[in-house]
């Protein structure tokens, strides 16, 4: 399966491994789940991992294993969608990536992503979509 992974998950799976976020990190190492990332994407989460108020949480190795292997193992898009008008615009990127692919995007900021700017993708928290994972 593919899907669009906000930040905040990546950091939040890094920080605490015995939840949701924590849980899609681990098939994403296992190679379970694919994410669908794009020069934005891999740029944003590149600058907020190293960001220094997270390395009481979570090391410099945790965070360059994780790094290389979504380098090494994610499907890489040429997004060519457009959205405006979230709240941050940071995060287009990421629901234009899940348009793009037509993959789930999970965040935990569903408010940064509000229902009436979907398009039609598939936007989840990372409980939901791993109820949804496993479910499928």
């Amino acid at each position: 399966m593919i899907a669009v992974l906000d930040t905040n998950v990546l950091v939040s799976g890094l920080m605490v491994d015995n939840h949701a976020p924590g849980y899609l990190l681990k098939l994403i190492r296992f190679r379970r789940l694919t994410l669908a990332i794009d020069y934005r994407v891999w740029d944003e989460y590149c600058a907020v991992l190293a960001r220094a108020k997270f390395l009481k949480y979570f090391s410099v190795g945790d965070k360059d294993n994780i790094l290389t292997h979504i380098k090494n193992h994610s499907q890489w898009v040429t997004c060519g969608v457009t959205v405006s008008g979230l709240p941050d615009p940071k995060d287009a990127c990421f629901l234009e990536m899940a348009l793009q692919t037509n993959a789930p995007l999970v965040t935990g900021n569903l408010k940064h992503f509000p229902a009436k700017l979907h398009r039609g993708a598939r936007v989840f928290t990372p409980a939901d979509f791993l109820k949804e994972f496993f479910r499928g």
